[in-house]
């Protein structure tokens, strides 16, 4: 089983950018958190960061056929982008939306997820913990003979 961690604008500034809201963990340390998790269950983990919203469209488009679950954290685009949710439809394959703060407690526009609807399940608030908590939630869900599928889908995807 192949994941894909997909995280979004500024995430690479983690461990500068607001210690009190995301805490001092920079990304590579908790990719690699997430990494070591996802070998102890028995996955593969691939991460990738982008600031700009089309690479991130584009990577979740060439991930059909190469991830069976995707983790994300689309940061800011969470509530401004509908091309990231029509990619996420589109792949059809099943997302965690993950943050590290607890959007719902921040800002009114942070409130919005426009991402997370189409995602299978949603994990925030925990700081990097968040991470490996819909890591495993995602391995469980994919690995469960009754997953319901995502919505939207046909069918529940063949294993590999």
């Amino acid at each position: 089983m192949r994941i894909l961690v997909l995280n979004g604008p500024n995430l690479d500034l983690l461990g500068k950018r607001e210690p009190g809201v995301y805490g001092e963990a920079t990304l590579a340390e908790i990719m690699a958190r997430v990494v070591k998790r996802g070998k102890e269950l028995g996955v593969a983990v691939d991460a990738f960061q982008s600031n700009e919203e089309g690479v991130l469209v584009t990577a979740i488009g060439r991930a059909s056929g190469t991830y069976d679950g995707i983790v994300f954290n689309p940061a800011a685009y969470t509530h401004t982008s509908v091309a990231l949710r029509d990619a996420l439809t589109a792949c059809r394959i099943p997302c965690v939306e993950v943050h590290l703060s607890n959007v719902l407690a921040r800002e009114d526009f942070r409130h919005k997820s426009l991402t997370g609807p189409v995602c299978i399940g949603q994990v925030a608030g925990f700081g990097p913990m968040s991470y490996l908590l819909a890591l495993e939630g995602l391995v469980d869900r994919l690995q469960s003979p009754v997953a319901a599928p995502r919505k939207g889908t046909r069918k529940k995807r063949a294993r590999r």
